[in-house]
């Protein structure tokens, strides 16, 4: 239930949750904490009590002092030095008669009857009590108004007579802790030894610890607050207008964002609107090409759709072989073309797919490009008798950073675009160069009849109609592709007619390494 109810908070809420669990949580350890260590401050302050006490009653038992003012005066002024560090140290008789103190030394019982308001007993058992309460310390309560005589006549009614009895009173800003404990002689209680001391570094203690807690609360909730307002205000907040901002382009809004203001930022924010923006940018302009190209394909299916059509309605009624024979030849060029269009199309769109899954890494173009060129020279040299040349100008390497397989299909295209213009016995030469600033060209050079367009730039587009006759046994899409590729590597490509002789060419430059 609790991780259902968190999906479906904010970030912002879920952080606030959190911590108000773990102040929830700390707030109860030190709320255990503060109510254990008066307790606690108390017991080790009686232990020291009970400690004198014992060991005042060894020195009245070795002294053989009896329990009556006149013996017990004495041992007090010949022993004060012992109860020097304690406020008060009272001795009673069995009768609760007080024979001793070390405040006074007037023996006046009068000095004693000091009323308690408020009173913690470790045990406690008497009728005068409002409640009988066995426990580590009993409030008994101001209603009672219990005096020292009232205490000590409880306690030597209880079970747990015999046995230390420690408790506190509280008055104007006073703590004082007393301890008592009964004296025995021979098995006979002789009577009552109590040691009473201002014990307010308790209180004071406890207080700093109680400020302490509240001071570090208030300061780690502020701290919180801050923090929650510098997360919302930038980190939550420039998330959310990313999340709006796909919302926009998915539903293609016109709507106007902010994402050019998180571009801006240095930070990882930064850095994933960027990305963001780019990868929306490319998917936008591959949705376009896809858009285009499909549309363009339609179109150039069209033309050979109606030849075809028109051939095969003029077929069923002709009569003449040689004019059924030229009509089959129209259809099987229209055909041809379809299916050429059809798989050029259907490669373009694996390579596409591929593309995104390949890595650019350094590599020599030298031995790729003599690789394709023995490859063609194979089959055009007994095919058409056409000679394919490799050159180069001397370089030790000619590194660039792309790939591999790419760079086979740019290089066997434009040989292909070349030999599909070039007659037979022609030549066609591929020249690899390196410039002074470490860049590298690739050069394709052809005896075909040329350019006839001043605008070169047009044979790169899709389906390019200008062509020889002869070009029907070709797509239209290589040169296109090889212009995809080309801007993949960041290189550029131009085409040209030759200047020393009849024919195109056709050159790429890699940016340097």
């Amino acid at each position: 239930m609790l991780s259902n109810f968190l999906k479906n908070l904010s970030i912002l809420k879920k952080f606030l949750f959190i911590n108000l669990i773990f102040f929830t949580i700390i707030g109860l350890f030190t709320f255990i904490y503060l109510k254990n260590v008066q307790p606690n401050l108390i017991k080790k302050k009686s232990s020291n009590h009970i400690e004198v006490i014992n060991n005042t009653i060894d020195n009245l038992k070795r002294l053989n002092v009896k329990f009556v003012e006149k013996d017990i005066r004495k041992f007090l002024f010949s022993t004060r030095f012992l109860f020097q560090n304690l406020d008060r140290v009272i001795f009673f008789d069995n009768k609760l008669n007080l024979i001793g103190d070390t405040d006074t030394l007037d023996l006046d019982p009068r000095s004693f009857s000091q009323r308690l308001d408020t009173i913690e007993l470790e045990v406690l058992d008497s009728t005068k009590t409002k409640k009988i309460i066995e426990k580590k310390n009993i409030d008994i309560g101001n209603e009672n108004n219990l005096s020292l005589n009232d205490v000590l006549s409880s306690y030597a009614s209880s079970k747990n007579f015999g046995i230390p009895l420690t408790f506190t009173e509280e008055e104007f800003n006073k703590f004082k802790l007393t301890t008592i404990k009964n004296v025995m002689t021979d098995g006979e209680n002789i009577g009552y030894l109590a040691i009473t001391e201002n014990a307010n570094d308790i209180k004071a203690a406890i207080d700093e610890r109680k400020t302490f807690v509240i001071r570090t609360a208030i300061a780690v909730g502020i701290v919180i607050l801050i923090f929650s307002f510098v997360l919302n205000r930038y980190f939550l907040k420039p998330i959310k207008n990313l999340v709006s901002y796909t919302k926009i382009i998915k539903n293609k809004d016109t709507k106007k964002t902010n994402i050019d203001t998180l571009k801006l930022r240095n930070d990882e924010l930064g850095l994933l609107s960027n990305s963001l923006d780019d990868m929306t940018l490319e998917l936008q302009k591959r949705i376009s090409h896809a858009e285009n190209f499909s549309t363009d394909l339609v179109h150039e299916i069209r033309n050979p759709l109606a030849s075809l059509k028109s051939a095969s309605e003029i077929l069923h009624d002709a009569k003449d072989s040689e004019q059924r024979l030229k009509l089959i030849n129209i259809l099987s060029h229209d055909v041809q073309r379809i299916e050429r269009l059809i798989t050029d199309y259907s490669q373009m769109l694996k390579d596409e797919v591929a593309l995104s899954k390949e890595r650019i890494k350094k590599l020599d173009i030298e031995p790729i490009i003599k690789s394709v060129v023995d490859d063609f020279n194979s089959i055009y040299k007994l095919k058409r008798r056409i000679n394919i040349s490799y050159k180069n100008d001397g370089k030790d390497n000619y590194f660039i950073y792309g790939i591999e397989n790419r760079i086979e299909q740019i290089v066997a295209n434009l040989l292909d675009n070349a030999i599909s213009f070039s007659g037979d016995n022609q030549d066609v030469t591929v020249q690899v160069s390196k410039s002074h600033d470490e860049k590298v060209y690739i050069k394709v050079l052809d005896e075909g009849q040329g350019f006839k367009e001043k605008d070169t730039n047009k044979i790169f587009k899709r389906f390019y109609s200008n062509r020889p006759d002869k070009f029907g046994q070709h797509s239209g899409l290589g040169l296109n592709i090889v212009k995809n590729l080309v801007d993949l590597h960041n290189a550029t490509i131009k085409a040209s007619n030759r200047q020393d002789k009849k024919g195109a060419s056709m050159e790429i430059e890699f940016p340097k390494v």
